[in-house]
């Protein structure tokens, strides 16, 4: 048995956390709240609900060192009231690798005042304060800050006692943490006292809305991370460091991939370069699904709203999607292709011979982003999904499932990335027969541990329509991000659209229909293999694989021939002609991540072999240019690592 339960939630980051299924309209105060551009993936927060109490009150992030990290906030939030004693407090929460305050301050911090905050926090941490709890009732709760003049802290009090009043409730314990003169609104918990705060650093100052509502207040967001020992936090610093040489924003210049221009934000624009890896990792899924039995497909763009009304998300997304009047009818640009896919499935009768049917689309989707949570290639308003929906009849959902397990293993094996699975069940308010869960949850379990993967239960994470599998990644650096979904869609698509196959006794049946992505969005991957190898790209899908350096001009015809033979062979290939020194094109190749500098002089064109030079700098025997063609072929068809 290789099943694990899940205790905290795996964080998501992307515009596509799921195929097919309606996201909600809102974002999240965590989302609206974005770490400000150089802030790494480390200290990516957790996605609360948005703006409730809970939210506002809950320090809890899912870590051991949560007590600490949220200590070191309310440390934080003290020494920002002694440099700026008018400051109105916001909420100050435990967030993964770290912890942050918001603060409505008279000025923007510099780096000079996050100087001077650290001292004073220092100081607080050597007094070593007991952390102190009491608590109040709701009106004297309220009366105590009111008078400090901390209208944020009021208003979550208010809101704290509507909420019990809402739900016929008693009146709210109010809990307060006291350490020096400090008193902050607080559920806990904390560690005994200041003194036990290990090494800690602030980080960064970025904006954050009042409970993520762009039309409250702009708070200032002070960053901070803080550790047991000094090695992990300057293990972490360093982390963080290296996340920002690896950031695919910086790389996808300095390579030539891609661009983002203020013509169409949130939206890439793929150079030569960038669209040689685009299609490079295209075709390698499309060769895997064309094994698989796959069928591609296309469908529009452009959609009536009647589609997504029937489908459900017009009433749950469509604050999310770009709406345009043509004729007084409205439309939408597509958020996802799942429901568009159900018409080709009833163009006409399905028998349960057709099944399974594999339907994949390489769609072309837009979802209206806010402009504040764009991020890079990881958070877009226009994306390319490798969707697919598989249409099976229940007794095949056990082998689909198997097989699907197995194109992520296989497809993530290209890049020596070992995928973790997350099994999502059958959530509270889950839409269809639960004895039809019971049975598709079994046997996605079944197929789980005949494919001998390693997996988490996550009860009650299923989506309202489908029990589904996450999958996550771990990338060079430890950071998790979540890639691919399969999706096993009960009631959305089949009861909303009324699929229909006809059984060996000519009676129609359900089939159930599999969302799955396994790159996810292609914008989205590429940032993280982007970042995963710092722009050193496995040789299979380097853009460009190889340059040919002719070491003086009299050189150039020839090193043109080899070029020439090596792209006969498939090689993505390139000849720096310029006028540079072979040791300034041998540079440049190595800055642009080229997998091998292929270099050429009289010696060489002489025996018709190349001096081979990789990118890590190794210099390797002179090997004949068939060689080194047979060499280079089987070495992209290999797709190792």
């Amino acid at each position: 048995m290789r099943e694990q339960q899940a205790a905290t939630s795996v964080r998501s980051a992307g515009p596509d956390g799921g195929v097919g299924r309606a996201p909600t309209a809102e974002v999240s105060a965590a989302e609206r709240a974005a770490p400000p551009a150089d802030q790494p993936e480390e200290l990516a927060l957790e996605a609360p609900k948005r703006g409730t109490v809970d939210e506002l009150l809950d320090a809890h992030a899912g870590d051991p060192l949560d007590p600490m990290r949220h200590s070191a906030a309310h440390v934080l939030a003290e020494a920002v009231l002694q440099l700026f004693p008018d400051a109105k407090l916001g909420i100050g929460p435990a967030i993964r690798d770290g912890f942050y305050y918001d603060f409505e301050l008279p000025r923007p911090l510099t780096p000079d005042d996050l100087a001077a905050i650290e001292e004073r926090m220092r100081a607080s941490i050597v007094a070593d304060h007991p952390f102190i709890r009491a608590e109040l009732d709701p009106d004297a709760g309220r009366a105590f800050f009111l008078e400090r003049g901390q209208p944020f802290k009021v208003e979550i009090l208010d809101d704290l006692r509507a909420a019990a009043r809402a739900a016929d409730e008693p009146e709210p314990v109010v809990s307060t943490y006291q350490h020096g003169d400090f008193i902050d609104l607080c559920r806990g918990p904390h560690v005994a006292s200041t003194g036990r705060i290990g090494p800690f650093k602030l980080l960064a100052v970025a904006g954050a809305y009042w409970r993520g509502d762009d039309k409250r207040p702009m708070l200032q967001r002070v960053y901070g991370t803080v550790w047991a020992t000094q090695e992990e936090l300057d293990r972490f610093l360093w982390r963080r460091e290296e996340a920002k040489r690896r950031d695919h924003r910086r790389l996808g210049v300095q390579l030539d991939l891609f661009s983002f221009h203020d013509v169409s934000p949130g939206s890439a624009f793929w150079h030569p370069k960038g669209m040689r890896l685009w299609r490079t990792l295209e075709t390698a899924m499309r060769e895997l699904q064309e094994r698989r039995g796959y069928q591609e497909v296309s469908t529009p763009i452009l959609v009536h709203r009647k589609l997504w009304e029937q489908s459900g998300h017009w009433a749950h997304y469509a604050d999310d999607m770009f709406k345009l009047e043509a004729e007084g009818q409205t439309f939408s640009l597509k958020p996802m292709n799942c429901p568009e896919s159900t018409f080709i499935y009833r163009s006409r009768v399905r028998s349960y011979r057709d099944l399974p049917l594999r339907l994949s689309e390489y769609g072309r989707l837009h979802r209206n982003e806010r402009s504040g949570v764009l991020h890079g290639l990881t958070r877009v308003r226009h994306f390319v999904q490798d969707d697919a929906h598989v249409y099976v009849r229940p007794d095949q959902i056990g082998t689909e499932i198997e097989a699907l397990l197995g194109e992520v293993t296989e497809s993530y094996a290209w890049f020596g990335l070992e995928p973790r699975f997350t099994f999502g069940t059958r959530p509270d308010k889950a839409l269809g027969d639960p004895a039809l869960w019971e049975r598709a949850e079994g046997l996605i379990r079944e197929a789980l541990e005949r494919s001998d993967v390693q997996y988490r239960v996550k009860p009650g994470d299923g989506a309202f329509y489908a029990p589904k599998i996450d999958i996550q990644i771990e990338d060079a650096l430890g950071r998790e991000w979540q890639t691919a979904t399969i999706q096993v869609d009960l009631v959305m698509l089949p009861e909303r659209f009324d699929l229909t196959y006809i059984d060996e006794d000519g009676q129609p049946r359900r089939p159930i229909a599999i969302h799955r992505a396994i790159y996810g969005s292609l914008e989205r991957f590429i940032g993280v293999l982007t970042e995963h190898f710092a722009g050193a790209f496995p040789f299979w899908c380097a853009p460009v694989q190889a340059v040919v350096v002719p070491i003086a001009s009299r050189h150039n015809e020839a090193a043109t021939a080899l070029a020439t033979l090596l792209r006969g062979r498939g090689i993505r290939v390139e000849v720096d002609v310029s006028d540079s020194r072979m040791q300034n094109k041998i540079r440049l190749a190595q800055e642009q991540k080229v997998p091998y500098m292929l270099v050429l002089g009289d010696r060489e064109i002489e025996a018709r072999t190349a001096a081979v030079r990789t990118r890590a700098g190794v210099q390797e025997p002179p090997i004949g240019w068939d060689a080194l063609a047979d060499r280079l072929a089987a070495e992209a068809a290999a797709r190792r690592p």
